[in-house]
C-alpha cells in the first residue's frame, strides 16, 4: 500500500479541500436547517451512492417523514462513495455540513476525532437505543462516545467454487484459516488455481489478525500486536505467501482483483458481502452457476466481521431535533426492513433481522437467497473487528508495510513486528 510523501499529501488534501470548500460554498449559502422558501424548517440528508437504484425508496421514506412531520422539509443529496470523505471534510471545515450524512466508520471516525458529531449516547433515548444490536451499535464509537446511529450492514460470507473445489477432491470450503492453509496447498496442487486472494486495499488483514487472537493496540492506544499471536499471524501470511500458496499480485492488487480473478474462474474463494454475487453473476455467469455460499473464515476465536453504514448528526446542526427524528425515523425496523429487501443488505435493528426474508428461505430459492441466509445468520455474535480508533489508516499502513517487507523476505518476522510496533508508537 504505497503512499506519497507527507508533504505531497498534505498540500494535494489542503488544494483539494480549498477546492471542495469553494465549490460548496458556491452551491450552498448559510448553515444547514434554516428555514427554506416554503417556510419549513430544512434538514439536509447526505448519502454514499444511493442513486438511482434506491430512488423509489429513499422518495417514498422521505415523503412519509414529512407527512408526519408537515414543518420539516427534507433535501435528499447523493454523494459518490469517493467523493464522500473529501466533501464532508471540506463542508465540516466551511460551516455548510448538512444536518444528516449517512458514513462508514472509517469516513466518521475523522470528525469524530474533532468532536464534531453529535454524541448519539446522549441525544437517543434508551429505548430506541434497545431497538438495535448491542454488538453493532458500539461499532461506532471514539472514546467511549457515540459518533453515529447504525444503519445497514454486511456480514462478509465465503463465495466458493464448487467446480473446481470438486476437481481438488473437496467436498467443503474451509471454516479457519489453519484450514484455509491446507485447502488452499490442495486447490494449488490438483488445479493449478489458487484458493484465496488476500486483500491489502482494506481492513481485511488487520481483520484476520483479530480472528487470530491478536490485540492490535491497548488501552492507551500503544501497539499490542509485537506478542507470540502477532508471531503466529505474521508468519502465517508469510509462509502462504513464500510458499506460492496466494497470488504474487496480493501485495499490490486488491479486492477488485480478486473479484476479478474468481470470476474468470481462476481464483477458487471470495470472502466478500453476499451481493458480490449479483456482480458475479452479471458478468460471469458461468461461474456464479457453480457458486455457493458459506460462513465466514474466521481463526481460533470464532470471531466475524460486520461491515457497517450509519448515520451522524454534525454537532454545528442547528435543526437537530428534526435531523434526529429523521435519522430515527429512516434507521426503524419497518423501514430498515425494507431498505434491506430493496439494497439486498442486513438491518441493524434486532426486530428486522427476525423477519423470515432473513431466516426462511423462499420457495424456489436461488444463490443470492442462500447468501442472504448465511450472512444474516451471522449477525448476532459478529462485531467490528477493527473498531474507530484514531489513525486508522496509519495502524493499517504500518502493520501492512512491515508485513509486506517480511512476505517478500526484506524483514525477518520479528523485525517487522518490532519495527510496526516502533514506528506506530513512534507516531
Amino acid at each position: 500500500m504505497a503512499s506519497l510523501p507527507f508533504l505531497a499529501a498534505r498540500r494535494r488534501f489542503l488544494v483539494s479541500l480549498l477546492c471542495c470548500t469553494i465549490a460548496l460554498a458556491g452551491c450552498r449559502s448559510g448553515s444547514a436547517g434554516q428555514p427554506g422558501s416554503t417556510g419549513k424548517a430544512e434538514v439536509e440528508f447526505w448519502t454514499m451512492q444511493l442513486k438511482p437504484d434506491l430512488d423509489p425508496y429513499m422518495t417514498k421514506v422521505i415523503q412519509e417523514f414529512e407527512a408526519q412531520n408537515p414543518n420539516v422539509e427534507v433535501r435528499w443529496v447523493d454523494v459518490p462513495w469517493a467523493d464522500m470523505e473529501r466533501k464532508i471534510l471540506a463542508a465540516v471545515a466551511a460551516g455548510t455540513a448538512p444536518d444528516v450524512v449517512n458514513l462508514n466508520p472509517p469516513f466518521a471516525i475523522k470528525l469524530a476525532e474533532r468532536n464534531t458529531l453529535l454524541d448519539m449516547d446522549k441525544a437517543v433515548p434508551g429505548g430506541e437505543k434497545a431497538l438495535y444490536f448491542p454488538n453493532i451499535w458500539s461499532a461506532s464509537s471514539l472514546n467511549q462516545k457515540t459518533f453515529g446511529i447504525p444503519w445497514y450492514l454486511s456480514t462478509a460470507v465465503t463465495i466458493y467454487n464448487a467446480d473446481l473445489f470438486k476437481k481438488a477432491g473437496l467436498t467443503r470450503p474451509p471454516t479457519t484459516y489453519a484450514e484455509l492453509a491446507t485447502t488452499a496447498r490442495q486447490i494449488k496442487d490438483k488445479t493449478g488455481k489458487y484458493a484465496f486472494m488476500p486483500a491489502f486495499d482494506g481492513a481485511q488483514i488487520l481483520e484476520s489478525l483479530v480472528q487470530m487472537g491478536v490485540t492490535l493496540t491497548d488501552d492507551q492506544g500503544r501497539a499490542a500486536f509485537n506478542t507470540p499471536a502477532g508471531r503466529a499471524a505474521f508468519e502465517y501470511w508469510v509462509a502462504l505467501y513464500k510458499n506460492g500458496l496466494i497470488p504474487r499480485d496480493s501485495l499490490t492488487e486488491g479486492h477488485r482483483r480478486a473479484i476479478e480473478m474468481y470470476q474468470a474462474g481462476e481464483l477458487a474463494m471470495l470472502t466478500s458481502g453476499a451481493q458480490f454475487l449479483r456482480i458475479v453473476a452479471q458478468n460471469a455467469p458461468d461461474i456464479a452457476k457453480v457458486s455457493t455460499t458459506a460462513p465466514a473464515i474466521t481463526g481460533d476465536t470464532g470471531l466475524k466481521n460486520v461491515s457497517v453504514m450509519n448515520i451522524v448528526i454534525p454537532a454545528s446542526s442547528d435543526q437537530q431535533d428534526s435531523a434526529l427524528k429523521f435519522a430515527l425515523f429512516l434507521t426503524n425496523d419497518a423501514n430498515q426492513l425494507e431498505f434491506s429487501r430493496q439494497a439486498n443488505t442486513l438491518p441493524s435493528t434486532v426486530k428486522a433481522a427476525q423477519d423470515k426474508f432473513f431466516t426462511q428461505l423462499p420457495g424456489g430459492a436461488g444463490p443470492m437467497d442462500q447468501a442472504r441466509l448465511v450472512s444474516a445468520s451471522q449477525l448476532k455474535a459478529a462485531r467490528v473487528l477493527v473498531p474507530p480508533i484514531k489513525d486508522l489508516a496509519r495502524l493499517e499502513k504500518t502493520v501492512y508495510d512491515n508485513l509486506q517487507a517480511a512476505m517478500l523476505g526484506q524483514k525477518s518476522v520479528d523485525q517487522a513486528l518490532k519495527d510496526a510496533e516502533s514506528q506506530w508508537n513512534g507516531g
